[in-house]
């Protein structure tokens, strides 16, 4: 006889139970065996592969706030919603969920509004507990019309809804200024973003490639106002882009207490060496209808390009000394830095979610040791603070 697994979702209950079919004597099983009644529960039958890949997973406060996310945590940039179909987003961001990923992070603009529409509906179909999930949203580029993009209060207000109606959500835990907006006032944009969450739309609300200058002053404008200040901010980090996090914005994590969630761990795709000899044909940086992966592309052809292809080359005989893949030494790099909240990374395969996953258990790898040698290799270690106490 067949044993066929399936995975019962919902909000008491999220395990494994083996079963002889689907039908009424699954119930019977659970009723007799498990001492569950099953009227009342909204269960969803899933047949699944055992998606447990790691037994922990670390968690970390979000800045200067009380809200956990997962170390590692899922993007729907350029895959979701346009890489890859919708059963595929499902499948993939189930693998995150199921080993303790608890952070999703989206954006208005990514694949015009179908990433926020696709993750959404994973999300119902998967029937997860609204407080066992963290998800942000990132609010700039809404559309093509005057008010359709930028920091306006009208944007800010308007996008924002309009992103909770296509994930089919009362609320984001985090919505961010997807970039900084020179043409609009700073008082208007932090009043903006204190009136959606004074209005339940939000939780808190952060900053995305915005300067340090930028932040302090809407932190200033906040203290100056008694309005709520950016939590966080969504930053580029990297093996290749180290300056800005962990230079410029050291003053932001000490004296504001900023919190971090990262983006480009593995430089898309650079890190993992499936472009050393040329441009992998399934990978998003092959897409030829996306404008930053055509600049991508012709950047690694570059002679700085190539400069980078060869340090990754010279970076795999450490990923092997720790028993790691190139992409699993990326993201490990990045997560073991101790004001990194949290790393996004992306996957349009579940293979590569899982790959993903994998890294979590490699940080403790990165001895002083290892890490002086891969500094030595990538050679672009950001000068220290001056302190005029020790000149």
């Amino acid at each position: 006889m067949l044993c066929n697994r399936y995975a019962i979702i919902n909000e008491k209950i999220r395990t494994l139970i083996c079963a002889i079919d689907h039908d009424s004597s699954s119930r019977t099983v659970l009723q007799t065996y498990f001492g569950f009644n099953h009227e009342g529960l909204n269960l969803y039958w899933e047949p699944i592969v055992g998606n447990k890949i790691i037994d922990n997973m670390e968690y970390r406060y979000l800045g200067d706030s009380g809200l956990k996310v997962s170390v590692l945590s899922l993007g729907g940039w350029v895959t979701f919603g346009q890489q890859v179909p919708p059963e595929m987003t499902l499948k993939i961001m189930q693998i995150a969920f199921d080993n303790g990923i608890n952070y999703f992070d989206t954006a208005e603009v990514y694949a015009g509004g179908k990433s926020e529409i696709d993750m959404g509906n994973a999300i119902k179909k998967l029937q997860w507990k609204r407080s066992d999930f963290v998800i942000s949203t990132k609010i700039f580029w809404g559309g093509k019309g005057p008010n359709d993009r930028g920091l306006s209060r009208k944007h800010i207000v308007e996008g924002l809804d309009a992103s909770l109606k296509r994930l089919g959500l009362d609320y984001v835990d985090l919505v961010y200024a997807h970039r900084p907006d020179p043409d609009t006032p700073m008082q208007e944009i932090v009043r903006a973003f204190d009136y959606v969450i004074n209005k339940g739309k939000a939780f808190y609300w952060g900053t995305s490639e915005w300067s340090a200058q930028q932040i302090m002053e809407a932190h200033g404008v906040a203290h100056k106002l008694n309005l709520i200040p950016p939590l966080a901010e969504q930053v580029q980090y990297n093996m290749f882009h180290r300056e800005r996090f962990e230079s410029e914005y050291e003053y932001l994590f000490n004296g504001f207490k900023m919190g971090a969630a990262t983006w480009s761990p593995l430089a898309s795709g650079v890190l993992t060496g499936k472009h050393n000899d040329h441009i992998a044909e399934d990978s998003r940086m092959a897409l030829t209808d996306n404008a930053v992966m055509r600049r991508l592309r012709e950047g690694l052809l570059s002679e700085e390009g190539r400069t980078k292809i060869d340090k990754v080359k010279k970076l795999k005989p450490i990923a092997d000394k720790i028993g790691a893949t190139s992409a699993q030494l990326a993201l490990a790099w990045c997560m073991r830095h101790p004001k990194v909240n949290t790393v996004i990374t992306g996957a349009s395969k579940p293979e590569q979610m899982e790959e993903n996953i994998r890294a979590v258990t490699l940080m403790s790898r990165l001895t002083p040791e290892i890490l002086a040698e891969i500094d030595k290799i990538l050679d672009n270690l950001p000068p220290p603070q001056f302190n005029f106490r020790d000149s």
